[in-house]
Formats: C-alpha cells, structure tokens, sequence
C-alpha cells in the first residue's frame, strides 16, 4: 500500500465535531505529528486543548496555516468566503486544502474566487457523517469508521493532493468515493438536507401546539427517532439550506407531493392505497437501508 501516511502539520479550522473527530482519528493512526486548531471562541478552543483534540489553538486562520501541510476546513459553510480568503496568501506551495461542507458547489465556486495559485491543491470533501451534538466535546475518533466520504476534484486538482486527501481519510477509517460535484449536491438535498429540514419543521409544529409538553412527554421513540437530528446546529443548517437552495426546493416539492398522495388516500379512506404506499416504503427502507447495513 505504500510508505505510512505521515502528515506534519495539520490544520483544522473548526474544531466542532466533524473538524475534531478528523484530528482525533488521524492521531489514533499516529499519521499526524501536530495538530492546530483555529476557531472564534476561546471557550471550545480551550476545550479540544483540554481534551487534547489539538495541540495548539489559534484564533487566526491566515497565520495558522503558514506551514501546515494539511488544511481541513471544518466551518459551517456560510464562512467559507471568509476563510479561504483569509489563509489564501500565507498558504505554503506543498499545502493541501480539503474541507468537510455538506454542500459542493458553492464550496468550488468559493475557491475559484479566492485561492487562486493555490487552488490546483484544493480538494473538496464531505464527510457523510454526524450527530445531533456539536463542538469540540462532541468529537470521537470513531465517526468516520465504515462511513462514506466524497470527494468531488476538479479537473484541474493535483492528483498528489487527492491521494493526500484520500489517504487521511482511510486512516479515519472512512470509505472514500468520488462524485460529480452536481450529482452530490442533488443527492445530498434528498438524503440529508430534507430530512433535517422536515425534523425542524415538525419540533415547530409540535411546539407550537396548545398542549407542546403534554404532546412531547406522551411521545414514544418514532417521535424521537425522526426528530433526534433537529438537534443539530442551526448555524450549519441554515447555510446548508441557502447554499443548496434549487436543489432543496426541488426535493421539498417532490416530498409535498409525497405527502398531498397520502392525505388524498386518508381523505378517502382508501385503506388499500394507505397499505400500498406504506409497504413501499417498508421495502424500500428494507432493501436500501437495513440489508445495506447487516
């Protein structure tokens, strides 16, 4: 397989969840020697020192990367503008640049605004991995273990910088695939995006009820289970939603149209359609999630 990944210096900017499970990982496999890690506040920066997810912390991306040989932006991606054109110029000729944003093209368009030079080494990433709890507490080396990465190149990234990419991530543990960076973004506003926005949607409604406390405290686990991820950050989201926007709106259409199928089928109480629909969607779930998994 080759020499042993060993990576000198890595940079993690946002060091939350996805950003520390990443160092934590890569410091189990012993494939990195120093990590920094560059966030806004002081309190979650003190943490991952404390919970040594990091060996140093800066609160200055520009001067955080000068000799990093691996840059992971882990931001909500509604900072990447900021960020890239903050470490743009201090970024070392050899660095590569990944990130962790759940969405691809406005990542790419970003850095073909701003890394110029440096954008041949860029590499977009997203892990397809998560939970509901956020910042540096919240990470652990195992995340990534047997969960998907994608990677999206451009036609014009180095192939060194992928196979750096490729290789970090395999030391998480990780499955590493390549996508289309359209293909990712139509793919992800189904499978992900939409389901936390309909979580959200339904906590509000819920909430919003005469009686919330008598609503959520009879509830059972299929509440808990469908809800458990609008525990994740709004800050993520809200980005997540705006920069993944025609692609969302379309897979909201199509799940209202899902959805005005079903309440039809009980306005008539068509108790042979409801069946149909709901065995659908056990074999499907059946076929595409559960056998996927065993």
């Amino acid at each position: 397989m080759g020499t042993k990944l060993k990576i000198n210096k890595l940079v993690v900017i946002g060091v939350g969840l996805i950003g520390g499970s990443f160092a934590l990982a890569l410091r189990r496999a012993r494939a990195v020697r120093r990590v920094v890690g560059v966030g806004r506040t002081r309190r979650n920066l003190s943490e991952a020192l404390r919970l040594k997810v990091i060996d140093e912390a800066s609160r200055d991306p520009a001067r955080a990367v000068r000799d990093a040989d691996l840059v992971l932006l882990a931001t909500p991606v509604g900072q990447m503008p900021a960020v890239m054109s903050a470490i743009a110029p201090n970024l070392p000729a050899h660095a590569v640049v990944t990130d962790a944003g759940s969405t691809k093209r406005d990542v790419i368009a970003c850095a073909r605004r701003f890394l110029g030079a440096r954008l041949s080494r860029f590499v977009p990433g997203h892990p397809v991995a998560g939970t509901e709890m956020s910042g540096a507490a919240a990470a652990f080396p195992d995340l990534f273990r047997g969960r998907n990465v994608i990677l999206t190149p451009q036609a014009g990234t180095a192939p060194g910088a992928v196979t750096l990419v490729r290789r970090a991530w395999e030391a998480c543990g990780a499955r590493v695939v390549r996508l289309d960076a359209n293909a990712h973004d139509e793919v992800l506003a189904a499978a992900s995006h939409l389901p936390h926005v309909v979580a959200y949607a339904l906590v509000n409604l819920l909430a919003g009820r005469r009686n919330p406390a008598q609503v959520f405290g009879l509830s059972a686990g299929g509440l808990r289970d469908t809800v458990r991820i609008a525990g994740s950050s709004p800050e993520m989201w809200a980005d997540i939603c705006i920069a993944n926007r025609d692609a969302l709106l379309a897979a909201l259409e199509d799940y209202e149209n899902e959805l005005e199928q079903t309440r039809a089928a009980i306005e008539r109480a068509d108790v042979p359609e409801l069946r149909r629909l709901f065995a659908r969607a056990r074999d499907a779930r059946e076929k595409f999630l559960v056998r996927k998994r065993s």
